[in-house]
């Protein structure tokens, strides 16, 4: 794939699939259509890149990629615990597009588009429209961000903030900079696995030029899903000079075994990112059957302690409302 045509990725955001029906005959599944797979999928709908799916085994409906995007009935279950708005994160948006959670940084929601529905996504149910700003309100949370010294570096999120085209990222940046205090720009994207044709050379000239330290964080969750598009795209962020981190969300069915998540994080060391969270599940409503019962979670993350060496081991965590930063499931 060529990665230096700008509108690639563009074209390839438009023409995802979000047909359920369409993905699985992509994939020969004909006959595996879930029940209700319409009721799930209008409550939280289907995409996924074609090129994502080039990744997934044919034939196979237990393929951990397809697991990751496919709507199925469990989503229309009850369950206890289980909400729209697990974080609390609603308590902590003092101003329309941005989150202040944590001392020292807060996180802009900068885009609302993914360019994949994740079906564990713990924003499956956040009010993008109620916190889309508009340029008005985004120069209210540079204000808020100006006017509180504490703060070192921002974070965008989203959605998928790299949906954003270059100009806007860009602009960002400029403006970032006429903050003293802000030193650090981190991106939080899924992108850079699932659409690697993103990371454009106008891109990684942002990059380049602005005078913050860029660290981005990916978000892979199997190494079946880095693909040689996939290495391309993180040697072009690398040479530019871009931190680059990788945080899973250990998924039953996906990810819950030790060989798969020793192969992510030595398939992750090879180009260059390190290995930084393992997530368990935000409990948010419709995902309760990627669920990983806390001993079996405590007992993978030993056998990686066992089997890496300490830098390539992620830190095994949750995020618990109100705490100052993630919290370890364990200590040990």
């Amino acid at each position: 794939m060529n990665l230096q045509n700008k509108n690639d990725w563009q074209a390839a955001l438009i023409n995802a699939v979000t047909n359920p029906r369409e993905l699985l005959s992509l994939l020969e599944l004909e006959d595996y259509l879930p029940e209700r797979v319409d009721e799930a999928e209008r409550l939280f709908m289907l995409k996924v890149p074609r090129g994502f799916i080039a990744r997934m085994e044919k034939k196979n409906i237990h393929d951990p990629l397809l697991r990751q995007v496919l709507p199925i009935d469990a989503e229309l279950k009850t369950v206890a615990g289980y909400s729209a708005d697990p974080l609390t994160e609603a308590a902590y948006n003092p101003v329309q597009g941005l989150l202040h959670k944590y001392h020292g940084r807060v996180l802009l929601t900068y885009s609302a588009v993914c360019a994949i529905n994740c079906r564990y996504c713990f924003r499956r149910e956040f009010p993008y429209q109620k916190n889309n700003p508009g340029q008005t309100g985004w120069n209210d949370a540079l204000d808020y961000i100006a006017g509180n010294a504490s703060i070192r570096e921002v974070i965008l999120s989203g959605g998928d903030p790299l949906t954003a085209k270059d100009a806007l990222l860009e602009n960002c940046c400029e403006k970032l900079v006429l903050i003293p205090h802000i030193t650090r720009l981190r991106i939080h994207s899924r992108i850079p696995v699932v659409l690697p044709e993103r990371i454009t050379d106008e891109l990684i000239r942002v990059f380049r030029k602005t005078p913050l330290k860029i660290v981005m964080v990916i978000h892979c969750n199997h190494p079946q899903e880095i693909s040689q598009d996939v290495r391309e795209a993180m040697d072009k962020l690398r040479d530019a000079g871009v931190l680059l981190l990788n945080q899973s969300v250990l998924l039953k069915g996906v990810n819950d075994s030790a060989d798969t998540l020793i192969a992510l994080s030595e398939a992750l060391c090879e180009m260059g990112v390190q290995p930084y969270y393992l997530h368990t599940l935000d409990r948010v409503r419709g995902t309760a059957h990627f669920d990983v019962p806390r001993q079996t979670a405590i007992k993978l993350h030993r056998t990686l302690t066992e089997r890496l060496p300490g830098y390539l081991v992620p830190r095994l965590v949750y995020e618990k409302p109100g705490e100052p930063g993630k919290t370890p499931v364990y200590s040990g």
